[in-house]
């Protein structure tokens, strides 16, 4: 029988197929001239026909027939042979399958080998693929091999021994006085670090080299062992300095294996207790990623970049420019990722430039965009607005461009700050009545606009404003413009509620409108709404019976004070939790126990100010932030009933691997009642990628509220 071609000739001749059909008939045939070897015994060729229904079986076709041939290579001298024949038999066999007891006494054999290669091999093996059986026969030599005074036999073993553990948990007291010698091991760090100066420094290795660069694989794993090392120590810290930025400033970015080692590089400087100039440098590296041609290297920089703005702000900020060039990215995810690092560099002193940004961005972005702009730029203006006039103009703005995307208490608020701006009160009413002639659609603009309309109506008549050209508006111009909001089919029920308040308050402030004011209440004393028919018959018998109070009535309201909550709100973390029979029973591995109270406001309080803004919602709280997983509890009061709270719970992931099967369970007092909404995954992303949200409703919240809460995750 001729000899058989070679791997590499098989696989050159598989790739210069040009159809499917004609890879399978190279296939077939190939496999039929190895069984038949196999048939012959044919132990010259054995090693090669594996390694060829290895590379098979690695392109999806079967190669189930070559399983004994595994076993026998296994049990040959020769190292090459040994090394085939374990590979096959880790790809090719499994635990399922009886075949693979019979290599029991061979990896017994192998296990106490005189070289450490073959030792190797026999663990690698045994960690990768050994059942339940054969863990339990071979635990005593992996337990020996662990005590090896070689590290490459030691660290192997310790793999295999992990392995034997997960298999048979009761083996688990054979391995630990082993387990803490190799604990003792000193000086990591410093062998780390001399390793990875070698590769850098290192010349060309053909048997190792990748693009130009020496063994990426191996940097890699060193800097992400290097940043679990140096976490929290100063002096490991200080010692992997000068080797990081020498991989930062050395490495090649012109191809994706460089990249791939500079951001392991960059996490490992932003996770360990680096310089300040090497996080710098850090975020510089980032900032060169953002202008990479490869949109998943950008997304990694803006993921990257917005978990160092709160640390390394300043030199984040540095790349402020670049960051908004991403907001027009064609790629949604960039454009999302580069949208929240926006918002996260804006401060005191960029305020207006970022928010300009942002307000373009907000014109032109998608859909899916607009809310979460607009709750972004809400906040950021809030928090950092140079005066009242350029944050009232700031929120008009964005009323006017996406006012069907913003929150609920978007107008609240506004009106909130509107109220509390005295000087501007004139300014306002001019621009908002502008607008709403010009577009009335966007209903947040509209419902404002005509609240400071009947508030400051009169203001908008006298057309002066120190700072703006004076508008001449005539009385009959502005009940045009809230008539015609009343009787348009794009109103919603409130905001015609707000439009017919508005026009009942005119009356007091045109002098010569009253009659035409009056038979446009009346008008809606017949309507099917029950609000609008209720408040146009109040209305109609203020001007026919208590005529005399009407303008005592109508005034202006009074400043409207923000108030806060108060009491004490606090998490802990707590594995052994004792429950009180009113709070139920929760079993959990891994709890999160959260108690918090809050004061919430008097009902009278609530029902007279809830009815004009809604503004007292109850502040967001951080109920957990450690080892990666961060949860946070928002608060909402329900707009139909306000002994109703709504309490979403927002879990993200800092760490790099999935958190799965996220349970949460929660337990009120008797006085409560408690309904628990489906979460939306059961899975909590990577890298805050994404979050897992969760709603619960707490009913009879006039109370003070108690939590218990327990967070199962794995």
């Amino acid at each position: 029988m001729p000899a058989p071609v070679r791997l590499r000739e098989l696989i050159r001749t598989i790739r210069a197929a040009r159809t499917q059909a004609e890879e399978r008939d190279v296939i077939q045939k190939e496999c039929a001239l190895i069984r038949s070897s196999f048939r012959e015994e044919d132990n010259t060729y054995r090693c090669r026909n594996v390694a060829k229904l290895i590379y098979m079986h690695m392109l999806g076709y079967p190669a189930h027939f070559g399983q004994l041939e595994c076993l026998k290579l296994i049990a040959s001298q020769r190292f090459t042979d040994k090394r085939i024949g374990y590979l096959g038999a880790m790809l090719l066999l499994d635990e399922r399958q009886d075949v693979h007891l019979l290599m029991t006494n061979c990896l017994k054999n192998d296990l106490s080998h005189s070289t450490q290669f073959v030792q190797g091999l026999a663990l690698c093996t045994l960690g990768c693929m050994g059942s339940s059986d054969m863990c339990r026969d071979l635990a005593g030599e992996v337990e020996k091999l662990l005590k090896n005074s070689n590290s490459y036999i030691r660290k192997k073993a310790a793999l295999a021994a992990v392995h034997v553990i997960r298999k048979v948990p009761e083996l688990l007291e054979m391995f630990l006085p082993a387990t803490k010698n190799l604990l003792n091991d000193k000086n990591h760090v410093p062998q780390l670090v001399k390793s990875l100066k070698n590769l850098i420094m290192s010349g060309y290795s053909p048997e190792h080299d990748v693009s130009g660069i020496s063994d990426p694989f191996l940097q890699v794993q060193i800097l992400r062992l290097l940043r679990i090392l140096g976490k929290s120590d100063d002096e490991s810290s200080e010692q992997m300095n000068d080797i990081l930025a020498q991989v930062a400033t050395n490495t090649e970015t012109s191809k994706n294996v460089g990249n791939a080692i500079l951001y392991e590089t960059v996490l490992t400087v932003m996770d360990i207790k680096s310089e300040s100039g090497l996080r710098v440098l850090a975020v510089n590296i980032l900032g060169r990623f953002l202008l990479n041609n490869d949109k998943n290297i950008r997304y990694v920089a803006l993921t990257s970049l917005l978990k160092m703005v709160q640390t390394d702000h300043n030199a984040v900020q540095r790349h402020r420019s670049t960051i908004v060039d991403c907001l027009t990215d064609l790629d949604v995810s960039i454009k999302r990722r580069a949208m929240d690092l926006c918002f996260a560099l804006v401060n005191g002193s960029n305020v207006r430039g970022m928010m300009k940004e942002l307000l373009y961005f907000l014109d032109h972005c998608d859909p899916e965009f607009k809310a979460d702009c607009a709750s972004g730029i809400f906040l950021a203006a809030e928090k950092y607005a140079p005066n009242k006039r350029w944050h009232i103009d700031t929120i008009m703005r964005v009323l006017t461009t996406a006012g069907s995307f913003v929150r609920d208490d978007s107008v609240p608020l506004l009106i909130l700050l509107i109220s509390n701006a005295n000087s501007l009160h004139a300014y306002i009413v001019q621009k908002l009545y502008q607008a709403i002639r010009v577009d009335a659609s966007q209903q947040p603009l509209v419902q404002v606009a005509v609240w400071c309309i009947g508030e400051y109506g009169d203001l908008l008549l006298s057309g002066e404003f120190e700072d703006e050209t004076p508008v001449q508006v005539t009385e009959d111009e502005v009940l045009d413009v809230l008539e015609q909001i009343l009787h348009s089919n794009l109103s919603l029920l409130t905001t015609r509620e707000y439009a017919l308040t508005a026009i009942m308050k005119l009356s007091t402030r045109l002098q010569n409108s009253t009659n035409r004011i009056r038979k446009a209440v009346s008008i809606y004393g017949s309507s099917l709404d029950v609000e609008l028919q209720q408040r146009a018959v109040e209305y109609s018998a203020l001007f026919m019976r208590f005529d005399h109070m009407r303008p005592a009535l109508l005034e202006r309201m009074p400043l409207i004070q923000k108030s806060a909550t108060n009491g004490p709100m606090h998490a802990t973390v707590n594995g052994n939790v004792d429950e009180t029979e009113e709070e139920g029973h929760l079993p959990a591995q891994e709890q999160l126990s959260q108690q918090a109270q809050v004061n919430t406001y008097s009902p009278a309080f609530q029902s007279s100010l809830y009815q004009v803004c809604n503004l007292l919602d109850i502040p967001s709280i951080i109920a957990y932030d450690q080892n990666g997983l961060k949860i946070e509890f928002s608060f909402e009061r329900s707009k139909a009933n306000l002994n109703m709270l709504f309490i979403t719970l927002r879990a993200s992931n800092s760490t790099e691997t999935d958190m799965n099967n996220f349970v949460l369970q929660a337990a009120v007092p008797k006085s409560f009642q408690l309904q628990l909404m489906s979460p939306s995954g059961s899975t909590v992303p990577a890298v805050n990628s994404g979050a897992v949200t969760q709603i619960m409703r707490v009913l009879n919240s006039q109370k003070c509220i108690k939590l218990r809460h327990r967070l199962e995750v794995s």
